[in-house]
């Protein structure tokens, strides 16, 4: 039996909580009762909903009385949503103010729609190996773009509508139109399609802006090709495409585009792709990615041009002189800056990097007092789930009281997935970061290579399978795990685990003492040759080595 506890705090921001009936305490309905609230409890017989009503928050600051707003966060993406409704929940008067839809990059042009299309190519694919397991019928199968592209378009105006009501239902007075900063506290806002500007004052202000893709100089370059964002436009399948980039968004869509039939040329600069990442993860992706029949142009330079034939065919010119000719269409993801434009920042006084990035410390302060800043207008892990975090943190400080005031995110060992094909898991250091910082004497490497079983029934060479590549990468005496990086089938949905076990520090003994789990990929990271052998030092508050018992609680 559940019962649902809805508060609506002083500035109706909401939040439900199901809890058990059995463990509703004497001490709780002391805490409804409380003088902190007033009597007005309801009670739906039919809903089992109470609401309760603040009289005091800790967002109570003196002088709030003078502002329109506690807290104004200019951009309503997954940052600037999350730690307007974190803040609101301690009673703050929030508003967000944003010109565009709800959700950001990641909900309207990333992250959400990208892992849509994902899910189509690991369909193709699926549909491209199913005879190897005893299915017929693959030449009768036809995939429909339009289809895809209206299902998943519903999909997202669906996921805007929900943050809409999420916002509405926390107290949060949404703005549309573009912000800028006046100072001195105050935000000037010009209305979407017109209308007469309006001046908003808040005690604090969050800028969580964003970023927007950029295009490479060069003739006809941005008039005849279009962004990452403009992929999810397409109307149609593209014959031939070619994709612009060395970073995961340029794997990404061409891994999409090519399981779904595009004939996809990838155009990177130097000598291969994500050269960032651990080398062993670039390398297998590179192989994978030809084995695929993706044809890499490398050491490039970038492109010279693009032009058009009558028939509106694309040819690419490259600085090294190379030509792609016949192509129709070509995406450039050749990079990202910040979104900082309208802000009026220098105006302002705030502080910018070389970049354009806006500057903030630990604490997501930027040089001036009130203002504040998270997500990829920082230049720093532009990950939406960081972004999250990190904006609900510091609501967390500004508005939740004296015990989180030193509440802020930490930006070491974020677990990150590229959804390429085959899908890549990373976190931590790579190899090449590791020597530099712990020398190569101090730091010990484990790494398997495998074909996932799922590959196994195939009657191909070995060699022509597919593969797995894991690397553990170890630092000290006791062996502290430091790195881990995972390319092949189920390196997405296997990352977050060892994410956890990272941060808390896990080392190769506490990896070698979880029993593995058999048969999976995943099974590869806690069975790594030599198993067993480590050193017997553990990271955890509660040693799991040598068969200890496991943590208890406290009671």
């Amino acid at each position: 039996m559940f019962f649902a506890i809805a508060a609506t705090l002083r500035s109706t921001a909401s939040f439900t909580a199901n809890v058990s009936s059995r463990n509703v305490s004497a001490a709780s309905k002391a805490f409804v009762r409380s003088s902190a609230f007033r009597h007005d409890l309801t009670y739906s017989k039919s809903g089992r909903r109470f609401v309760i009503r603040s009289l005091s928050a800790a967002a109570d600051n003196e002088g709030s009385s003078e502002y329109d707003f506690d807290y104004l966060v200019i951009g309503a993406g997954s940052g600037g949503i999350a730690s307007a409704r974190r803040a609101a929940t301690y009673g703050a008067k929030v508003g967000v103010v944003e010109k565009s839809r709800l959700g950001g990059t990641c909900v309207n042009v990333g992250c959400v729609p990208k892992k849509v299309m994902w899910n189509a190519a690991s369909i193709a694919e699926v549909i491209h190996d199913m005879k190897h397991y005893g299915f017929t019928g693959e030449d009768g199968v036809e995939f429909d773009w339009g289809n895809i592209k209206e299902s998943r378009d519903k999909y997202i105006l669906r996921l805007n509508g929900i943050y809409e009501r999420n916002m509405a239902n926390s107290g949060v007075e949404s703005i549309l139109g573009t912000a800028s900063l006046v100072g001195d506290g105050k935000v000037k806002v010009i209305p979407e399609g017109g209308g007469e500007e309006k001046e908003y004052s808040a005690k604090n202000i969050l800028i969580a802006v964003g970023g927007y893709p950029t295009f490479p100089e060069g003739d006809g370059i941005k008039e005849n090709s279009m962004s990452s964002d403009g992929f999810f436009e397409l109307e149609s399948l593209p014959k031939k495409a070619v994709v612009v980039g060395a970073g995961y968004i340029a794997v990404e869509l061409a891994g999409v585009l090519q399981a779904l039939g595009t004939d996809v040329s990838l155009v990177v600069r130097k000598g291969k792709a994500l050269r960032e990442f651990d080398e062993m993860i670039a390398d297998t992706l590179d192989n994978e990615m030809q084995r695929q029949g993706i044809d890499i142009f490398r050491n490039t330079d970038g492109l010279k041009k693009i032009t058009v034939d009558d028939n509106g065919l694309k040819s690419v010119t490259l600085q090294n002189g190379e030509v792609i000719e016949e192509c129709d269409a070509i995406i450039m993801a050749t990079g990202r800056s910040p979104l900082v434009e309208p802000l009026n920042l220098p105006g302002a006084g705030v502080e910018q990097n070389d970049k354009g990035y806006i500057v903030v410390n630990e604490y997501s302060e930027t040089n001036v007092d009130g203002v504040f800043a998270v997500g990829d207008v920082c230049g720093n892990v532009e990950l939406t789930p960081m972004a999250i975090a990190a904006g609900r943190r510091l609501a967390d400080r500004l508005f939740g009281g004296p015990e989180f005031k030193n509440a802020k995110v930490s930006y070491e060992n974020v677990p990150t997935v590229v959804f390429s094909h085959p899908p890549i898991g990373t976190i931590g250091m790579t190899e090449a970061q590791a020597i530099v910082k712990y020398g190569e004497d101090n730091i010990k490497i484990y790494r398997s290579k495998f074909a996932n079983l799922y590959y196994g029934p195939w009657q191909v060479e070995p060699d022509d399978k597919p593969k797995t590549a894991m690397k553990l990468i170890c630092a000290g005496e006791e062996e502290l795990v430091v790195g881990l990086h995972v390319i092949g089938m189920g390196a997405d949905e296997m990352l977050q685990g060892f994410g956890i076990a990272m941060k808390m520090g896990a080392t190769k003994a506490d990896f070698d003492s979880c029993v593995a789990i058999h048969p999976t990929a995943s099974e590869e990271f806690v069975t790594m040759f030599p198993w067993g052998l480590s050193k017997q030092d553990t990271g955890a508050k509660v040693s799991p080595l040598n068969g200890q018992k496991t943590a208890q609680p406290k009671i």
